[in-house]
């Protein structure tokens, strides 16, 4: 599936994109848990969106490296469309790069100090990956 073809909403996405971009990691508690998460801005051919990173994905990919995502999740926060792996999905490296990482420290309503006051869909990206965390290895 191609970023052109996303809509807010959509289930079972499975698409592959480079990183182009990362933002510096950030950290918070929720549902009594430290979670962590980094938006990263992918790209195809067809245009760019933001992914986000949850817990284990945030340290797994740098700028340059091909992502493969299977059974993703679109959403939409602040009328901006955003990947996530959510609570059934996967994130793999499908290659990688040898491009300068850059980062954008920017603050966003994302940020751990705000976290707290997140609307419902980031709100439940956070539910879901609390969730994901309390599925016992098979």
């Amino acid at each position: 599936m191609k970023i052109s073809e996303l809509n807010s909403g959509q289930g079972n996405v499975e698409a592959e994109f480079v990183v182009k971009e990362l933002e510096e990691p950030k950290t918070f508690n929720k549902f009594g848990r430290e979670l962590r998460l980094r938006n990263a801005v992918v790209e195809d051919d067809s245009g760019t969106v933001k992914l986000t990173l949850w817990n284990d994905d945030v340290d797994k990919f740098a700028v340059g490296d091909k992502i493969k995502l299977t059974n993703g999740y679109v959403n939409e926060f602040q009328g901006e469309k955003q990947l996530t792996s959510g609570k059934f999905g996967k994130l793999e490296k499908a290659g990688e790069g040898d491009t300068e990482i850059k980062t954008d420290s920017t603050t966003t309503a994302e940020e751990p100090e705000e976290a707290a006051g997140m609307e419902e869909p980031v709100t439940e990206a956070v539910k879901e990956e609390t969730e994901k965390e309390d599925i016992p290895e098979k």
